[in-house]
């Protein structure tokens, strides 16, 4: 063994060993490097948007565009974690080249994708488009439109659904209503103020959302009132109603704050979860199959072109049939125009889609829901079907197999 050794030459290994200029992290990555790319990307990016989100005073920040430059690479590199970044600008040559010798730690990496760049995110998307197109790589000729369900990080067992908000808000008002009238009943100098007719927030013509009656601001009201008339005229704190007036103040009054802001939080929507208030509960792809639970999640729409994602949007509905109109809407804002055409599964047909694409001067290959069961020689056979009766155009009405 040691004869074979004494032939071997290896090449000079000296960790020590001084260098009279530095390397040049410029010199260690080639030219057409995926990182070179990102740069010259975002170097002709329109940045207005982001820095005016940048007030000024205080210590100077990281320049926005070396720290756009430093997450759409670390995207590319499938590193989205802000703590891994942080070790990529420390330790990874292609980092501390795109970042400039900048460490910016992980704190600040979260804090500028979480708050500066939540606003600016559609602005650059929109600038990065325009530069492919501008180069040619998109051309806004066919846009594939298709949507899937995206779980959101929150607890599934904790939720609001719109029904059992509005049940138990009506309940609640009944038992207002029911409170209010007793102490009413109870209350001759009420009684004398208003004579024969009710009160308003009894319920006469002061009719609101959620099955009318009294909302949280006038029960409020009606609780003071009704406090500085007891102070005046009873004695005996036990009266019922004194009782009465603690329920309304300390127990309904709050529940009904409670309906008021569930629904405010709802606005439309069917459900929402407590602990991630903007993701509503929807059936998520891999489960569909399976009839699994609702998850908390939101619905993702991605329109391609040539691999390309050319628009995007989060929304909060769960059927694919009504984000088509606002999606195709950002993405007209974007980029100042629409994708001539539009191909879709049928999960975006119906006729609002249809007649807004048509007035949109967009070309579509849509299918309708019924498509493929209307192809089957089964369903031909339905002859009392609405959807198989011959429809007149001229007098808009469609025709059954008994000529009716």
């Amino acid at each position: 063994m040691k004869k074979g050794h004494n032939k071997v030459t290896f090449k000079p290994y000296t960790m020590d060993q001084p260098t009279l200029l530095p390397p040049s992290l410029e010199e260690l990555i080639p030219e057409d490097h995926l990182v070179r790319v990102v740069n010259r990307v975002m170097d002709e990016l329109d940045l207005e948007e982001v820095l005016n989100e940048y007030k000024g005073g205080g210590t100077s920040s990281y320049h926005p565009r070396m720290m756009l430059k430093v997450l759409v690479y670390a995207y590319t590199q499938k590193v989205n974690s802000s703590r891994q970044i942080a070790k990529g600008l420390r330790e990874n040559v292609n980092f501390m080249w795109i970042s400039g010798g900048n460490r910016p730690d992980f704190r600040t990496i979260n804090r500028f994708r979480s708050s500066v760049m939540k606003e600016g995110i559609e602005v650059v998307f929109g600038e990065v488009l325009q530069y492919l197109i501008e180069g040619g790589y998109v051309t806004l000729e066919n846009y594939f439109l298709d949507g899937t369900k995206i779980e959101a990080n929150a607890n599934k067992y904790k939720w609001v659904w719109a029904k059992s908000t509005a049940k138990y808000k009506v309940r609640l008002q009944k038992k207002i209503q029911e409170l209010l009238q007793n102490i009413e009943a109870e209350n001759e100098a009420e009684q004398e103020a208003y004579g024969d007719k009710d009160l308003e927030e009894v319920g006469g013509e002061n009719k609101q959302g959620g099955g009318g009656g009294i909302d949280s601001e006038a029960l409020q009201k009606r609780i003071e009132r009704l406090n500085e008339h007891l102070a005046d005229t009873l004695k005996n704190k036990r009266d019922a109603r004194s009782k009465a007036l603690r329920t309304l103040q300390e127990e309904y009054l709050p529940r009904q704050k409670k309906y008021e802001e569930q629904e405010r939080i709802l606005a439309g929507r069917n459900s929402y979860a407590k602990t991630d208030q903007d993701a509503t509960f929807m059936r998520m792809k891999e489960d569909a199959m399976l009839n699994g639970q609702l998850k908390p999640g939101y619905n993702v729409q991605i329109g391609t072109q040539n691999q390309f994602v050319v628009g995007f949007s989060i929304h909060q509905k769960t059927n694919d049939m009504n984000v088509l109109i606002p999606h195709l809407d950002q993405v007209q804002r974007h980029l100042g125009r629409f994708p001539q055409t539009v191909i879709a599964d049928a999960g975006y047909g119906s006729e609002e889609n249809y007649a807004y694409l048509e007035r949109s001067g967009i070309e579509e290959y849509v299918k309708y829901p019924l498509f493929h069961k209307q192809e089957k020689r089964s369903w031909r056979k339905q002859h009392f079907r609405a959807e198989n009766w011959k429809h007149d155009p001229v007098r808009d009405e469609y025709i059954c197999p008994n000529q009716q």
